[in-house]
């Protein structure tokens, strides 16, 4: 918002509204009223579209009392009430009367009574004692009536305390009596569960020592190896998918064939040896072995020909024949 350099709040008008200024509020009966014009019946809690205004010149503790003005839902004639801050309530002021006050007259001339009775026991000491006797006549008489009602209701109902209270106790003994039975039905459903439970652990253990332990030793038989239990299924597949995937482990079978042996070569005196004796050495050779390997051995071994019937040379040191 622009303000201009020569603004001067205080030459602003300012807005002067009446004191009984009237403001249209909703608002709803604060009480049962009938209307004097129709007879119509409003009730407490009907709703109005009421104009509200300030009550001139009156107050009640500083606190303003204000006037509603309503129309009538049927002959739309004016009616008027105000607040009460005293009494807290609301009193009527025109156009409608109040339906069910004699709760609130009573009340009040209770109060008015009791007004009048103070200011005579003030100044009159006597008419204080008449007072206090009087108070206590009525209520010796209040007690008495009380006493012959309760006489009389006793007549008419004849009751008897001593066997309600007989019955009582009987109730409370038969209550008591099934508590224990329930609490005896429950222990006794307890200790059979943990005795089944205990049963059962008994047999099992039992019957797990009963069980025959294979034995160690090897089958008698052949026809023995037959009546066993074979291996488990379970083991077969898993060595089959491990050496699938592994391959067996390696054994002597299978590097036999990877392993060569090397030969030994014979010494060459030796040699010269044997080809100078070869006439010889040939009727001495066992059948079946090949050169270097006859019975006698041209190292020295002492090692007769173990073929039967074929006679034999031994050698002996420098390749001289024994």
């Amino acid at each position: 918002k622009y303000y201009p350099p020569d603004f001067d709040p205080a030459k602003i008008p300012k807005l002067k509204l009446p004191k009984d200024r009237q403001y249209v509020v909703r608002l709803m009966a604060p009480f049962n009223m009938r209307c004097k014009t129709c007879g119509e019946y409003i009730y407490k809690g009907k709703k109005f579209n009421a104009r509200k205004e300030t009550v001139q010149n009156e107050a009640y503790l500083g606190l303003p009392i204000f006037r509603f003005y309503i129309k009538c839902t049927r002959c739309l004639a004016e009616i008027t009430f105000k607040t009460d801050p005293e009494n807290t309530d609301y009193t009527m002021e025109h156009g409608a009367t109040r339906n069910f006050q004699a709760e609130k007259l009573l009340e009040e001339e209770e109060k008015r009574m009791q007004k009048e009775r103070e200011e005579e026991e003030l100044n009159n000491p006597m008419k204080v004692l008449e007072n206090r006797t009087k108070d206590s006549k009525l209520e010796m008489e209040v007690l008495e009536n009380l006493q012959e009602l309760k006489e009389l209701n006793q007549r008419q109902a004849n009751v008897d305390f001593e066997a309600m209270l007989k019955q009582y106790k009987e109730l409370e003994e038969e209550q008591r009596r099934k508590e224990q039975e329930e609490d005896e039905q429950e222990m006794k459903a307890m200790l059979e569960q943990a005795q089944n439970r205990r049963l059962l652990e008994d047999s099992d253990s039992e019957e797990e020592a009963a069980k025959p332990r294979p034995s160690p030793a090897a089958p008698t038989k052949p026809t023995d190896i037959l009546q066993e239990d074979p291996q488990p299924q379970s083991k077969k597949p898993r060595t089959e998918s491990w050496e699938r995937s592994v391959g067996k482990l390696s054994t002597k079978a299978q590097l036999a064939g990877l392993v060569a042996l090397r030969k030994q070569k014979p010494h060459p005196a030796l040699d010269n040896g044997m080809e100078s004796r070869g006439s010889t050495a040939s009727t001495g050779t066992c059948p079946g072995l090949g050169p270097g390997e006859g019975s006698g051995s041209p190292q020295g071994g002492l090692a007769p020909c173990s073929e039967p019937g074929v006679g034999s040379l031994v050698w002996g040191q420098g390749g001289v024949p024994i």
